[in-house]
């Protein structure tokens, strides 16, 4: 197809007319008309600006096949990202879920020492995970900063029924969860190790709900192709309050887990208080994540 026709579908596809293509790009209405008949072309300001307007990218438009394009997910994009999506959620789950051992363990009577290991073998790997997702998403993004929107209008639908019931399940876990240890209690008596178990399984069903809200999330965000493009456009051309974010986000990441892992290490070592230690350094993790989404969801808005 010529950039004319791409043009002509493109513009139909969003039901603009040419005059109001016109006003958005500030041209008259015999400019996009004489694009559309492959008349004449448009500045490459312009056409940069139609790339970032359409969700497309520039070869496309000057010489590919929109229409075709579109219906194709020529860049791998929601494979890459339903990948993304699930290790996201499931190393950021794993951190919760291994304190749960910490109180089985501590019900058997086993050294602290010897559960905080674990627990730390469970984070670094999580950590690990996490990095490594962060730096294939960079080089993802990095190699398609424009992703055509080949989502139809019934995928998008259907996901919205999944995504209800990925929120909606993970509360209802927990209530659940919270409804049955209160049922337990009433059966077995408030003491070790029956205690420590009870705090095991709930704090399991926890992950597992967070697991739901963090996937969930990131799966909505996928189809949001249109964020996608212009969060990529910021990220090539970023303004100084987006350096200095950057700035923040890397000093939370570093300070915060140097410093969990210093108070890990002294509680530990100085108190023998290991599953303290644990705990702490989870919830150093979680509140980093947490903090950095906050973050970036601010600076999207």
């Amino acid at each position: 197809m010529s950039f004319g026709d791409n043009l002509q579908f493109l513009r139909k596809r969003q039901d603009l007319t040419q005059e109001a293509l016109a006003e958005k790009l500030e041209v008259s209405r015999q400019s996009v008309s004489k694009w559309e008949s492959n008349g004449a072309y448009p500045e490459m300001g312009t056409i940069l600006q139609l790339c970032d307007m359409f969700s497309v990218d520039l070869d496309t438009l000057l010489r590919g096949d929109v229409q075709a394009a579109l219906s194709e997910d020529t860049a791998g994009y929601d494979r890459f990202m339903t990948r993304f999506a699930f290790r996201v959620a499931g190393a950021v789950a794993a951190i919760l879920a291994g304190v749960a051992p910490l109180f089985v363990l501590n019900a058997l009577d086993l050294p602290e020492m010897a559960s905080g290991a674990a627990l730390l073998c469970v984070i670094a790997a999580a950590v690990v995970v996490l990095v490594a997702s962060g730096i294939q998403y960079d080089y993802f993004t990095k190699k398609n900063p424009v992703v055509t929107d080949f989502y139809t209008d019934e995928e998008k639908e259907a996901f919205r029924g999944k995504f209800i019931w990925l929120i909606a399940g993970g509360v209802g876990a927990i209530l659940l969860a919270v409804a049955l240890l209160c049922l337990f209690f009433a059966v077995f008596p408030e003491r070790e190790p029956y205690e420590s178990m009870a705090r095991a399984v709930l704090l399991l069903v926890v992950a597992g709900a967070v697991f739901c809200f963090i996937l969930g999330g990131l799966l909505e965000a996928k189809y949001d192709i249109e964020k996608y493009n212009r969060r990529r456009q910021r990220e090539l051309h970023p303004t100084p309050e987006q350096k200095r974010l950057d700035n923040i986000t890397g000093a939370l990441w570093g300070g915060g887990m140097v410093g969990a892992t210093a108070l890990y290490i002294a509680i530990g070592y100085s108190f023998k208080q290991w599953q303290l230690a644990a705990v702490i350094y989870s919830v150093a993790a979680l509140l980093c994540v947490v903090a950095t989404i906050f973050l970036r969801r601010n600076e999207e808005e």
